[in-house]
């Protein structure tokens, strides 16, 4: 049984959405708060295997309080919000940087065209959000010292110099790739291709979202188009994205039929036989093992490889497993993995 803990200062909505857990055999609601801090305190005492938080309530809000729940117990928590609609990408990814790992808008009242589909929508995000293992939300550190040793002793081992990056995100991705893009120094050259799963209709707002914060250019490719120095690629929604001999972009949709869809795999299989040991792999934070295999693949032909580390990461399934089969050069935080890619592009 997957236990619920509701956060809403309506009572009204509360109530609606005890009935629609209740409605399922699966779930039950472990309890309910009013506001964020009640929120807190029940996040504490019920121990829920999935919170589901509004945004606006009075005194500490959704966000203020899902921060304190990931730095304090951290569990799966679901922004459920009128606030979170595809259009409104501020709000979906400030829910993402403090720790929530999926939103949900609010179900209108039944009879509404759109009520069937909210109400599904939600309650298969609690099944799937209660499998994921999320760790402590912790604040970035500067890079340590013996970090930057590792990473500039190997540097000066690995002598060809880096053509492409290949970057596999998942749950958490977002505001982490924002904070690596933002990051990157006035003249970093290399172009950057990034598949991100995220959920259908959210990708352009991401992609628009993570650009006012990097001097960088930011665009979804289509087959046939060169890969530019200085450009940073997100794969289309659903679809593969390999790189040719010609160093150009090949595009095609994953088939819905298939068993098992890896489009990070994909992507670090196709620089791995393209570029070899002129590229770099990066494996951040996301549920699940898409990736792994890339990134191990991507190694046995002499590029690097990094995984986002366990104590930086909202979920430790994607890096966790490449780590296990020993894909990685290194182990870095967000903040290392950043001027790591800023000294190759030296």
């Amino acid at each position: 049984m997957i236990n619920v803990l509701i956060v809403d200062d309506s009572l009204t909505t509360r109530e609606y959405i005890k009935h629609i857990i209740n409605s399922d055999p699966q779930l039950q609601v472990a309890g309910e708060a009013k506001n964020g801090e009640e929120a807190v305190e029940k996040a504490k005492t019920t121990k829920p295997d999935v919170i589901i938080m509004d945004i606006q309530m009075p005194g500490m809000n959704g966000y203020e309080a899902t921060r304190a729940i990931m730095e304090k117990y951290p569990v799966p928590i679901i922004i459920h919000s009128t606030l979170v609609a595809p259009e409104q990408t501020e709000n979906i990814f400030k829910a993402m940087r403090v720790g929530a790992v999926a939103v949900s808008q609010k179900p209108p009242g039944l009879g509404h065209p759109e009520s069937k589909i909210l109400v599904e929508k939600l309650l298969r995000n609690v099944k799937l959000m209660s499998e994921i293992k999320v760790v402590r939300l912790l604040k970035q550190k500067k890079p340590t010292k013996r970090s930057s040793l590792i990473n500039k002793n190997k540097l000066l081992a690995h002598e060809p110099s880096i053509e492409i990056i290949a970057i596999g995100a998942s749950t958490g991705g977002p505001p982490i790739l924002q904070s690596i893009l933002s990051n990157l120094h006035p003249k970093f050259t290399i172009p950057i291709v990034i598949v991100q799963h995220i959920a259908n209709g959210f990708l352009e707002g991401m992609v628009e979202w993570i650009s006012k914060t990097t001097h960088l250019t930011l665009e979804i490719p289509k087959t046939g188009e060169p890969v530019q120095d200085g450009h940073i690629y997100f794969a289309p929604e659903g679809h593969y994205i390999d790189i040719t001999p010609a160093r150009t972009f090949h595009i095609y949709k994953i088939n819905v039929k298939e068993n098992f869809k890896r489009p990070i795999s994909h992507l670090f299989s196709s620089i791995a036989k393209i570029y070899k040991k002129t590229a770099v792999g990066v494996l951040l934070t996301g549920m699940g093992n898409d990736g792994a295999d890339g990134l191990k693949e991507m190694k046995g032909h002499g590029a690097m490889t990094l995984a986002q580390n366990k104590e930086t990461s909202v979920v430790f399934g994607m890096p966790g497993e490449a780590i296990k089969i020993k894909a990685e050069t290194f182990v870095l935080s967000p903040t290392d993995i950043t001027s790591f890619l800023n000294k190759v592009s030296q």
